[in-house]
Parts: C-alpha cells; structure tokens; sequence
C-alpha cells in the first residue's frame, strides 16, 4: 500500500544559491546599513538569479547583528502569493529558534529588515511575529511605482506598530533597495498582483 497524499506538501524552499552568497555563521553585522546592504543584495540576486521577486529580507539578533534567518521573495517558483520575503524571513526564523514567536522566553530581541515596507499582508504579520524592531530600504511608493499592488494599511502605519512596542526604521540605503525594483521592471520580470482596484 503506497503513501499517497490528497494533497501537495505546503513548502517553501529557499535558493540555494544562499550558501554561496551568505557570510559564515561568526560574521556580526553592526550597522543597520550593514544589515540592510546584506539584504539589498539578496534581493538583487534574487533578480539576477531568477528564483523570484525583488524583494528580501532577513532576521537578526538585535544586540549583536549575528543574522538568525534570511528571505527572498519566492512568489513565483512557490506558486504562492503569501511567500514574501518578510513572510519567508520569519518562518525561517520561528523554525531557527523553535517557537511562533520570536520574544518568548529567553529568546534575544530580534530585528526584520526588509529591502522594501511591508504590503499590507507582511505588516498584517509582523506584530505576531514577536519581532522588535522593522528597519526598511525602499518605500512603498517604490514598489507600486514599477507596478505592485502593496494593498491597504492604516495612514499611519507606523504609529500603529510603534503602539505596540515595534520600533520602526525607514529609508535605510533606500536608493540602492529602490534600484533593484526598477532594474526588475526594466528587464522585463513578471509583476505579480499587480493593481486590482475598481473603479466605480
């Protein structure tokens, strides 16, 4: 009698491509621009490489800088509109340490960066994640201008995650974040979830 599943395992894999491009284990990145140049990076070679959007992101040890978990957008080759890269960052990091949530116990502060601001399911996502801090490149605008959808979040998105006790930071290496989603628009790449808003 074989072991036939009704239905397909729900998993995401990352690239492996990562080993290549990751530092090793002892490397701490002090900066937040340190940080935030790793995660440009990933996202650019995510767009180089074809293995999904322009997007990444990556989880590290606040006090420290020592990388917990990074995430590229694999929308396309998952076949999966949630597989964001912030998405993919956190799920990795919750696999890492062992828990949902990324404060419990004696668990150190953690930090999301994120080469673009959170969509409105990202940021949805973030204070479940235990998180303590969201540090961003490019900005909203600079997504929606090459053509995706980020969805509806409060106008003071900000606020609200700050309220509870999430610190955010903006515009870190913005430029170079905002270049990868242009040079992503410019070679032609498929942008998924583009605007669907109707007009009345």
């Amino acid at each position: 009698m074989t072991d036939q599943r009704r239905f397909p395992m729900a998993r995401l894999e990352l690239p492996r491509w990562l080993d290549e491009v990751l530092p090793d284990e002892e490397t701490l990145f002090a900066l937040d621009e340190d940080r935030m140049a790793l995660v440009v990076e990933l996202s650019r070679q995510n767009l180089e490489r074809g293995t999904g959007g322009p997007f990444a992101a990556a989880v590290f040890e606040r006090e420290n800088g020592r990388l917990l978990a990074p995430g590229v957008n694999l929308v396309e080759p998952a076949h999966c509109s949630v597989a964001h890269a912030e998405m993919v960052a956190l799920m990795v990091a919750q696999q890492m340490v062992g828990s949902f949530d990324l404060s419990l116990g004696d668990l150190p502060e953690f930090d999301l960066f994120a080469s673009t601001e959170p969509c409105a399911m990202c940021f949805g996502a973030v204070p479940w994640s235990g998180i303590r801090r969201l540090v961003c490149g490019a900005r909203k605008a600079d997504a929606e201008a090459v053509g995706f959808d980020e969805g509806a979040k409060p106008e003071d998105w900000v606020g609200s995650l700050e309220t509870r006790g999430i610190e955010v930071r903006r515009d870190v290496l913005r430029g170079p974040a905002a270049q990868v989603l242009r040079a992503y628009r410019d070679a032609g790449r498929t942008v998924y979830n583009p605007s669907r808003a109707i007009s009345v």
